[in-house]
């Protein structure tokens, strides 16, 4: 068993971390604290060095142009990759070129053509689109969204809500009943352009997030070519949950990666800060703060990289949905906890926007929700805790 990182590892996490530190934060100085983009010229710029690095598009397999990182590899990125203002959503402020659509990579090569590598290449941007207003955590029975079979077409109709840059998009991955008899069997995977006749978007505006707006979608009567259709009919939310079990793995690194930079702020702040004639450092009830902070920071880095781990040898996203539903509800809570306890640690200056902890902490309360609930992750770990076998040990 062997805990350190390779000297590889080593060597891509220090290059993310000096481009963090280097490049992106300088920038933020100057930027609005809840500014989600950079301006054109500094995008381009900095999307050019990374090319040349060699890390663009982190997350993409060598097969399509990627660096074809190991889920660890991209766990030890992820987490170095947010420690910014705007890094929980929009890391690195999206130079990295990461995909966001990894269900096209089972698309037909026709489809890759027409949206996923010119997605890969900057050239066109996608959207995802399973939550609707009935719910979206059990999308087998909340799924209201209908597409009927119209000759070489299916006409789609429903709404889906709080969809991420679809105002922004080109087309996205829409989910719809083909089959009301078939439960979780009954639901396809469309590829629904926005320019389509009957597609609209509404965004939901002012929510906590800072980067992008949420949206809501409604598809009144969009004719679908039958082309378009992801996978086969009925196997739409195998595709979802193949990518969505493996996402958590960065978003849970994501979240740690904002603990840890709150952590070093409110550490070095303890330091310097004096009250009563003394640094807080020196204060009992300000050192367990951190020490909390600490334990939970390190219980999730090592839950998360036992889910990529096993991500890395077992390939089945089933198989390692228990290890990725705890590395997910343990590490945004956490996250969250530990933000909230560098704000008490720094006062007044916690809730200004001179510091990016008011942001953090606003966002990581949507993460606590987003990409499954921790309702939802507990209900997922009880249900493998109640299927037999259970032995609790290692090996």
């Amino acid at each position: 068993m062997d805990l350190q990182p390779s000297e590889e590892q080593r060597m891509v996490v220090q290059t993310v971390r000096r481009f963090i530190q280097e490049e992106i934060i300088p920038l933020e100085r100057d930027l609005d604290p809840d500014a989600f983009e950079l301006p054109p010229e500094d995008e381009e710029r900095l999307t050019k060095k990374v090319r040349e690095m060699g890390l663009y598009g982190l997350d993409v397999p060598a097969e399509f142009g990627g660096p074809g990182l190991d889920t660890v590899t991209l766990a030890l990125v992820f987490e170095e990759l947010s420690q910014h203002r705007a890094g929980l959503y929009a890391p690195a402020y999206g130079v990295f070129g990461t995909v966001g659509l990894a269900q096209l990579y089972r698309g037909t090569e026709e489809q890759r053509q027409k949206y996923l590598y010119p997605m890969l290449r900057g050239e066109k941007r996608g959207f995802f689109a399973l939550t609707e207003p009935s719910g979206g955590s059990d999308p087998a029975r909340a799924i209201q969204t209908k597409a009927v079979r119209d000759g070489d077409y299916w006409v789609i109709t429903g709404s889906k809500v709080f969809i991420s840059g679809a105002d922004r998009a080109d087309f996205g991955l829409v989910y719809a009943r083909t089959d009301p008899t078939k439960g979780r069997q009954g639901i396809t995977c469309f590829i629904v352009e926005t320019h389509m006749p009957g597609f609209s978007i509404r965004r939901i505006v002012h929510t906590l997030r800072s980067a992008e707006y949420a949206t809501e979608i409604t598809l009144d009567g969009v004719r679908v070519p039958a082309g378009n259709i992801l996978g086969e009919e009925g196997q739409g939310l195998d595709i979802a949950n193949e990518v969505l079990t493996r996402n958590r793995i960065t978003y849970s690194a994501a979240s740690l990666g904002v603990a840890v930079a709150a952590q070093r702020m409110a550490i070095d702040y303890a330091r310097q800060r004096e009250t009563f004639g003394a640094p807080l450092s020196t204060r009992q009830a300000i050192q367990w703060m951190l020490i909390d902070s600490e334990i939970e920071i390190r219980s999730a880095r090592w839950l998360i990289l036992q889910a990529a781990d096993k991500a890395d040898r077992v390939k089945d996203a089933r198989a390692y949905r228990f290890e990725t539903a705890i590395a997910k509800a343990f590490a945004t809570e956490a996250a969250f906890r530990v933000v909230d306890r560098a704000i008490q640690i720094h006062g007044g200056y916690g809730v200004s926007k001179d510091l990016p902890l008011e942001r953090w902490f606003r966002e990581l309360r949507i993460r606590r929700i987003g990409e499954g609930p921790t309702e939802v992750q507990r209900l997922i770990i009880a249900r493998e805790l109640f299927s037999g076998g259970y032995h609790g040990s290692l090996v």
